[in-house]
This record gives C-alpha cells, structure tokens and sequence, in this order.
C-alpha cells in the first residue's frame, strides 16, 4: 500500500463525517432563506472550514505521492473541484467537492456491485441537483421552482430524463445544473439498465447450465 492510499483509508471516515457537515451546512440557508443572520453566518463560516478540510486532504496526498506533478495532472478534477468553487459564481461546484468524497468512501465499499453504487449516485444526484436548483433559482425573477418540493420533482423528473416541464429553470446558473442533471441521468440509467441486462443474461446461462448437468446425469444413470 502506498503512502496515497494509507492516507486516504486513515482520512476516509474524518472525511466523511466532514463531508455530512459540510451539506448541512450547505443546505440549511437554501432549505430556509428566513433564517436568522447570524445562524446563516455561522454555517457559512463552518461550509468554508470543512471546505478547507478537502483542500487539506488534497494538499495531504499530493506531498504523499511519489511524483506530485503526474499525481495532479492525473488527478486534474480533484484540483479543479478545490479551485473553481472559490469564485462566487461557481460556489454551486462546492457540491461536487462533496459528491466526490462520498464517491471515494462508496467506491472502496461497492466494487464488483456496479448497479448498487450507480443506484446510490443517482440518489445522490437527485437530492444535490434539487439543492443546487433551488439554490439558484428561489431568488430569481419569473422562477418557477421556489421550495424544496418543486425542487425534489423537478429533480426526478429531470434525472430520469421524463421531464414534464411543469417546472424549470430560469436562470443560466439554473440551466447549467440541468444540465449536469441530465448527463447524468442518461449515464446512471443507461448503467443500471446494463446491469439488470448482463444479471437477466447470467441467470439464463446458469439455469442453461444447470440442465445441461441434469441431462448429463440422466444419460450416465441409463
């Protein structure tokens, strides 16, 4: 195991941990925009301190690693996640940051269970894709998705590409989540009808093989 690795199994559970604080975080001045100025401060205040927390982890395995400039240009998003959020306009990217230390905590625990851990990031990306819409568009002029509610619908309808258009955004920021949305559903759809395909496939391999064997017996006996 490489010195990477054993830092990241040491910083796995911290940064999970950190990960849930910081949606919370996150999602609490979204979720209610009357909330008391100084509470919203505070959250602000700890959204950036654990949003440290990953740049730490970051700078962590990059000392760590045998050859720092082919571990960040092989690692170009992690960078990207960590430096583009920091433009207000972007601040919505902060979501990615999370997403992708939950990705790395589910994939060391799912492997060989493909469809469970697309499964779980098409969750995930139904309920960060209704934060970030309503983040973006609550405020706007003519919005149309203005509580969690519409958000959470729109978010479904949208990551399983049915969209019914009852609701949608208004803004660019808006329409760039979207967007991002329907990538991803089209991928985790696409994935998880995949796996079913290849399970329904080996079930019918197996039951083939099965009487194949009990045929085999039956010609022996006689």
């Amino acid at each position: 195991m490489t010195p990477v690795q054993r830092w990241e199994k040491r910083a796995e559970i911290p940064l999970l941990l950190l990960a849930i604080a910081f949606l919370v975080a996150y999602a609490w001045p979204v979720l209610d925009p009357r909330l008391d100025s100084d509470l919203r401060t505070s959250l602000e205040v700890a959204s950036w301190t654990v949003y440290a927390a990953f740049i730490a982890d970051f700078a962590a395995r990059l000392l760590l690693a045998d050859d720092r400039r082919a571990y960040a240009v092989s690692h170009w998003y992690d960078l990207a996640l960590i430096v583009l959020p920091m433009l207000r306009p972007l601040r919505l990217l902060r979501l990615l940051a999370f997403a992708r230390v939950l990705n790395r905590s589910a994939a060391g625990s799912l492997v060989g269970r493909v469809s469970t851990y697309v499964a779980g990031i098409a969750v995930m990306a139904l309920g960060l894709g209704a934060l970030a819409i309503l983040d973006a568009e609550q405020d706007a002029d003519g919005a149309n998705i203005r509580t969690f509610g519409d958000a959470l619908w729109w978010s479904a309808t949208t990551v399983t590409t049915v969209g019914y258009g009852d609701h949608f955004p208004v803004t660019t920021t808006g329409r760039f989540v979207a967007a991002a949305l329907m990538v991803v559903g089209i991928a985790c759809i696409g994935a998880i009808t995949a796996g079913v395909a290849a399970w329904l496939v080996a079930q019918v391999e197996a039951e083939t093989r099965a009487d194949d064997l009990s045929s085999a017996d039956g010609h022996a006996d006689a």
